[in-house]
């Protein structure tokens, strides 16, 4: 990972770079707060500067909201051609990750968010990224879904077909909305049921879904180390 750079009160600092998505490091770098309106965050977040957020914890939520609706104002190509509606579609995602990315925290060596109001995130980094050794800097949305991925990982996630909740590791896709699960579990899948191959198996749902519909070996891969064979799934699920 890189090294960015800024200065902050005549001070030269520095913090490692950290993106799942692996995103490149901004080319330039200004330190924002709660003074920092929505437009011109945007503006520079298009520009590909990072706003390295010093103020209140929450009203950076806000800022990233409004900075989202201004996204959305712009409207999309729109065409008969379905490809290239999917293409278009894809890169506005893009683009939208990329402008957001770049409101930026700092965390420092042990995980800790020093900013106002701003929860204890470092279990939840922790588990995400390992034992911390220096200082990071993280976009906002990601770190959001740190927590998210964090609170899935205690709480878990209920799965009405198998009577159980799953508790997904981060990076991994939670299966909160159920619409596939349940396709899955209502197929008919005839009666010859001896093996069933799930490629990307994620949090491991569908091979459990498998399992219980009476499959006499699931096979169940991913190439994601975060995705092991054993998720904390409850023993009510039978796989």
């Amino acid at each position: 990972m890189s090294t960015i750079h800024w200065t902050e009160a005549r001070i030269t600092r520095s913090a490692r770079w950290h993106s799942e998505s692996a995103a490149p490091p901004p080319g330039r770098i200004v330190v924002a707060d709660d003074r920092m309106k929505a437009g011109t965050a945007y503006r520079l977040a298009c520009e590909d500067t990072a706003l390295l957020w010093r103020g209140d914890y929450h009203n950076a939520r806000q800022l990233l909201r409004a900075m989202s609706r201004r996204i959305d104002r712009k409207p999309l190509a729109s065409g008969n051609d379905l490809c290239e509606a999917f293409r278009v579609h894809r890169r506005a995602r893009g683009e939208r990750a990329r402008i957001l990315g770049r409101l930026v925290v700092v965390l420092d060596d042990t995980y800790a968010l020093d900013l106002r109001r701003a929860p204890d995130v470092r279990d939840a980094c922790t588990e995400a990224y390992g034992t911390p050794h220096e200082p990071m800097a993280v976009a906002l949305t990601e770190l959001l879904g740190v927590i998210r991925a964090h609170q899935w990982r205690l709480k878990g996630v209920e799965i009405p077909f198998l009577g159980a909740r799953v508790h997904p590791h981060y990076g991994v896709f939670s299966p909160v909305r159920r619409e596939y699960v349940d396709l899955v579990a209502r197929a008919p899948l005839g009666r010859a049921r001896h093996t069933a191959f799930d490629l990307g198996t994620g949090t491991g749902v569908l091979a459990a879904v498998l399992a219980r519909q009476g499959f006499d070996h699931v096979v169940a891969t991913d190439i994601n180390p975060r995705a092991p064979p054993e998720q904390r799934r409850s023993p009510r699920c039978g796989a």
